[in-house]
């Protein structure tokens, strides 16, 4: 297992950051490493997030020094979105075969968690993680289940279903709120008008990119904002104090993952596109 880590900035010294000052800071790019559990560890809301993907063993997901305990989620949750292939995520012995679409949340204090690949396949889970402070059951979340809802228009090029994942309206969680949004074709701004929302931070996971597409993910205050351009299975975190929104060369999915003060998803604060800078 690998750890990267990023700390929280003020507004003021982002403005200061050239690209790779930007890139070095807030985006991720090695989410999913064969045979490996690759992580990284963000001081905003102490967020963890990453990727899994068993091809030839079976992976263990471990505490240590950095999460302060021997066991991952003694004081954690964790949300896990299959992106690709098909595999076996156990919890404490329980197995939840999952494939793509597929998530699945795991409460505090769970002892061990180990992500495998069904035979032939070679599955990635993606998993972000954030403080708890109750114990909540395992929810199994296939893709059908999850809760749904349609935005945009072709208009605006933003025609978007949202999969709602670990969510009050699927499951309990303490603080984490995750889940999927697929963009339609001739569709590439994933959210506009843009907003903030104060309490709490986000990262995004852009995945099902063509060959050579990207995303410019827009972030930094609506007076002063900036991009960063994301491939294909990267990561991008977004602090609260920072926009979020993103526009593709073609149609994409991201899984989007929040956590901080509250869980009410329509928490935020929109800003006129007008108002940009």
């Amino acid at each position: 297992m690998t750890l990267e880590k990023r700390y929280a900035g003020h507004p003021a010294d982002a403005k200061l950051y050239d690209t790779k000052s930007m890139r070095e800071h807030f985006l991720f790019e090695k989410v999913f490493v064969k045979d490996e559990i690759s992580l990284c560890y963000t001081h905003s809301d102490r967020v963890v997030f990453g990727g899994a993907a068993p091809v030839g063993k079976k992976l263990k997901l471990e505490g240590g020094k950095d999460f302060g305990s021997d066991v991952f989620l003694d004081r954690r949750e964790l949300g896990v979105i299959c992106i690709c292939g098909e595999g076996i995520v156990s919890a404490d012995g329980t197995e939840y075969k999952m494939k793509k679409g597929d998530g699945l949340y795991i409460g505090k204090g769970t002892k061990e968690v180990i992500f495998s690949a069904a035979s032939g396949s070679e599955p990635k889970f993606y998993l972000a993680s954030s403080p708890a402070h109750a114990v909540y059951p395992a929810v199994f979340i296939p893709n059908e289940k999850a809760n749904p809802k349609k935005l945009g228009e072709a208009a605006t090029a933003n025609v978007r279903t949202i999969y709602q994942y670990v969510h009050p309206a699927v499951c309990q969680s303490c603080q984490l709120v995750m889940g999927m949004t697929v963009l339609e074709e001739g569709s590439i701004w994933n959210t506009m008008p843009p907003h903030t929302h104060e309490r709490r931070m986000e990262v995004y996971l852009y995945f099902d990119m063509k060959k050579d597409a990207a995303v410019f993910h827009f972030y930094g205050e609506p007076c002063e904002t900036r991009h960063i351009v994301v491939n294909n299975e990267q990561a991008v975190i977004s602090p609260s104090w920072s926009i979020h929104s993103g526009a593709g060369t073609s149609a994409y999915t991201f899984i989007w993952a929040m956590a901080g003060e509250n869980q009410t998803f329509d928490d935020m604060d929109t800003i006129v596109p007008s108002e940009l800078r």
